[in-house]
């Protein structure tokens, strides 16, 4: 079975490629002709690329096709609810069996596993095997939550995120109760390329279609590369005025990791990983 299921990646992987040269290749040819036709400067990639340039002139007659997406893991994304397996570290403490349970309550039709000795292998062959869409993988630090990783199936990608500022719904005064009705999401600020893949992954964990009159609200709002997660219900007071009312848990995630391949593949390919001491642009999940 394991074979397969490398082998499947493989191919899986393999057509991706191809699917990015291609995509690759349309936006070179893009650029190239809209070039040429308002007499513009060519990019340099473009420039010394003399293969072409030379295969230009049979490119003409080709349908131009604008493609939105390559072939990824989520283009499927709201044809089927999710089915979110959750799970803890070693040994937990009770801090984290309570985030753990509160993380079960936050996402619709996940389900609660307790880790005892199991190892990563087993728990990725028990999600495969009930048809599980994602599994979350929750860590900790002396009792403190500071990990999250999140691994879709059955290819990847993996997501791995340091979580800060965690704060428990029994830490927070006056707190509300928490509705079971599907939530509706508010993306902020996941405006780059980096930015949707993260957005694509959040919301994969959600119920698609949440109902018109639903209550739940559920933020993530990115600020400087961390996102914050906040958690409300909204009450109705009279015909034209409502409240907000938390209800947690909430904290801040920062990306750190995004490999192609599910949780317990030590050989995937690193999509991107968070490098603090290299210099780049400022902030990479949104384009301001």
């Amino acid at each position: 079975m394991l074979r397969r299921i490398i082998r499947q990646r493989r191919q899986y992987l393999y057509q991706r490629l191809q699917h990015q040269n291609e995509a690759q290749l349309r936006e070179k040819r893009k650029l190239l002709k809209e070039s040429l036709e308002k007499d513009k400067l060519l990019p340099s990639h473009i420039r010394d690329d003399i293969q072409l340039r030379k295969d230009y002139k049979f490119d003409e007659g080709m349908v131009m096709e604008d493609v939105d997406d390559i072939d990824d893991e989520y283009g499927n994304l709201g044809e089927r609810e999710p089915n979110v397996l959750i799970t803890t570290s070693r040994k937990p403490s009770t801090r984290l069996l309570q985030f753990t349970k509160e993380m079960k309550l936050l996402i619709p039709n996940s389900r609660r596993m307790n880790r005892g000795n199991s190892v990563i292998e087993d728990i990725v062959s028990t999600c495969r095997s009930n048809d599980v869409t994602d599994l979350i993988i929750l860590h900790e630090t002396r009792g403190m939550p500071d990990c999250l990783i999140i691994s879709h199936f059955p290819y990847g990608p993996t997501a791995s995120f340091t979580l800060h500022n965690v704060v428990l719904r029994h830490d927070i005064p006056n707190i509300g109760n928490v509705s079971e009705s599907y939530p509706r999401l508010i993306m902020l600020n996941l405006t780059s390329k980096l930015g949707l893949r993260v957005e694509k992954i959040l919301k994969a964990l959600f119920p698609p279609n949440p109902k018109e009159n639903s209550s739940r609200v559920i933020t993530f709002a990115n600020q400087r590369d961390y996102i914050s997660l906040r958690h409300h219900v909204y009450l109705r007071i009279d015909t034209k005025n409502i409240e907000l009312v938390e209800v947690g848990p909430r904290f801040e995630m920062r990306l750190y990791e995004i490999k192609l391949g599910t949780v317990e593949s030590s050989t995937a390919d690193i999509e991107w990983s968070l490098k603090p001491y290299q210099r780049h642009k400022s902030f990479v999940l949104s384009e301001t």
